[in-house]
């Protein structure tokens, strides 16, 4: 399926995709799970994403963390406060800043705790994206706070689009293990 446009297939792809995700993760073995990331033998993954996330729940938090960006950024422009997306002083050439935050900031959270937090925000998320219409999702120009593109662009991003992110970076774990 290619990326929604409607409220329908946001919903369905955000679903999808994290069962996926969490399929895989449920299959992961003891030795996958306790062995820390290690892509620098890979040329082709040079982001620094790649270097950044050590572990399954580093990947989790990272996910976790975007959804708060959304739930935060909707709830404070409908109050009438306009925000940016990313908070200041990130933007989307420094955002990388931002993840390093996260992750820093989470370092101490443990792996449970990232699931339960990531199960509760992922449910947050789709509550949120039905109390909007088709329209307010995935119209332009609907929110001014919104700028050029559609609301629901963004909820496909933080969800379905970032699960399937952790899915290939998890796949990928597996295949080194191996």
């Amino acid at each position: 399926m290619g990326r929604p446009t409607t409220k329908k297939d946001l919903i369905e792809a955000a679903t999808a995709n994290y069962e996926k995700m969490n399929r895989f993760i449920s299959g992961l073995t003891e030795k996958e799970l306790s062995t820390p990331f290690d892509f620098s033998k890979d040329e082709k993954k040079k982001e620094a994403h790649w270097k950044r996330d050590q572990n399954l729940r580093d990947i989790l938090i990272h996910l976790y963390e975007w959804h708060q960006l959304l739930l935060n950024w909707v709830q404070t422009n409908q109050e009438g406060d306009e925000k940016t997306f990313l908070p200041q002083p990130y933007n989307w050439k420094t955002y990388g800043a931002m993840n390093v935050e996260f992750w820093k900031k989470h370092q101490n959270t443990t792996l449970e705790d990232a699931e339960k937090m990531l199960q509760k925000s992922h449910g947050q998320i789709l509550e949120l994206a039905e109390s909007f219409s088709n329209e307010e999702l995935f119209s332009k120009g609907v929110y001014q706070w919104v700028g050029g593109s559609t609301l629901g662009s963004y909820f496909v991003s933080v969800t379905a689009s970032h699960y399937d992110w952790a899915l290939k970076k998890l796949k990928a774990h597996r295949k080194n293990c191996q």
